[in-house]
């Protein structure tokens, strides 16, 4: 595996998008706009927010009744008992809490903030110059399944392979700042198993497994920026794996609970 050069190319003027939009035909015309065409080996990085607001994943607050458990928790971690309630909705357990905090294992199996839910970067009810709303965006449902129809589709058109990222903004233990990271995969090895192969001087890789979609994901996220660039669609380009490592989601990046030592 050798990557001596790769380049990052957002896709200009992409639209803001509006449930039930087809994101096949607006990744063709983003491509076109940028004067690109797909090529073998070629990786789509696609922002969740648009995934989910094609796919209608907005929840209204107003119309949300919070349980005693939602109030309890949202007193802990200060946030709207409605917020709160979509959360853990979308959860299988929290996994720690502090005033601001809420940590959860999402439904998909990713431990993260708030179990994805965010009211950034999406359209509000009323005037467009408020910032606030009730209206909240989860995650896609399935986003290796969205990620893999998507790369069919320009596989298909393109008449060549290509792989396709949907990616988020995530915080990490021990860090300070978010990075992008793959939430779902298709196309390509996202999580690449290097154990066997030799090092510089001949010893064998024991442990060594490549999170690539996660690698890919928070390359792309330097292009997409994390406020009003509106580039939510990168074609990441010069990426190559051996023909060996066989295409996986990312699902395979998820580590089980019971081989996680900090939870």
């Amino acid at each position: 595996m050798s990557n001596s050069g790769i380049q990052l190319i957002a896709l200009p003027d992409f639209p803001l998008i509006q449930p039930g939009d087809d994101l096949f035909d607006l990744t063709l015309k983003g491509l076109s706009r940028a004067g690109e065409t797909l090529a073998t080996g070629d990786i789509l990085v696609v922002a969740q927010k648009i995934v989910s607001k094609a796919e209608n994943r907005y929840v209204d607050l107003s119309g949300i009744t919070p349980s005693f458990k939602a109030q309890d928790l949202a007193k802990q971690v200060e946030k709207d008992p409605r917020l709160v309630e979509v959360i853990l909705s979308e959860s299988n357990e929290v996994v720690r809490t502090c005033p601001g905090v809420l940590v959860v294992e999402h439904k998909l199996g990713y431990v993260m903030a708030n179990a994805g839910v965010d009211a950034s970067n999406i359209e509000h009810e009323g005037s467009t110059e408020s910032r606030t709303g009730d209206r909240v965006l989860l995650l896609p449902t399935n986003p290796d399944s969205s990620a893999a129809e998507l790369a069919k589709s320009l596989s298909q058109h393109g008449g060549c392979p290509v792989g396709v990222i949907i990616n988020d903004s995530v915080g990490r233990a021990w860090r300070n700042g978010t990075v992008g990271l793959a939430l779902g995969a298709a196309g390509f090895p996202a999580l690449y198993d290097r154990r066997g192969e030799q090092d510089l001087f001949g010893r064998t890789l024991e442990v060594s497994e490549v999170a690539l979609a996660d690698q890919i994901a928070a390359a792309a996220a330097l292009v997409q920026g994390e406020g009003d660039e509106g580039l939510p669609v990168v074609l990441v380009r010069g990426v190559s794996w051996p023909e060996t490592a066989l295409p996986n989601n990312a699902q395979n990046l998820l580590r089980p609970k019971h081989k996680d030592l900090f939870r």
